[in-house]
């Protein structure tokens, strides 16, 4: 799904939605579910973590990285959507925890995002 206009990068909104099967339309502006306003990134990761019953040991052997980058990717998530992101005790959550970068990096070396999307990660603050 196309989120950002192709000419500006300004977000665009759903303003019809068609019925297939007797064809009526509906007119409006339409807000998007947050889960689909995640980087498709954020999605398929999602995805594995839901199909492994949010198991992160199954998470980390499925995708072939650490028990942090599985924290840290679910914490980008769990942001993204609008919540606040818990910190353990020990540690605070930061966009500049080595864990964070890692997953980014991870990312784009796997071709999950594009430098640019890596470079906007990199960048964002966690309350972003």
């Amino acid at each position: 799904m196309i989120l950002k206009c192709p000419s500006c990068q300004a977000g665009l909104t759903v303003a019809e939605l068609d019925c297939a099967s007797c064809n009526i339309s509906i007119k409006g502006e339409f807000a998007l579910p947050a889960l689909l306003r995640l980087a498709p990134a954020q999605l398929d990761f999602v995805e594995v973590f839901l199909k492994n019953r949010g198991v992160i040991r199954d998470v980390e052997r499925e995708l072939g990285i650490s028990y942090p980058t599985v924290r840290a990717r679910l914490d980008e998530v769990v942001a993204a959507l609008g919540y606040q992101v818990r910190a353990p005790a020990s540690e605070e959550v930061s966009a500049d925890t080595p864990a964070h970068r890692r997953a980014i990096l991870e990312d784009l070396r796997a071709g999950k995002i594009t430098p640019e999307q890596a470079r906007e990660a990199l960048a964002r603050k966690p309350s972003e």
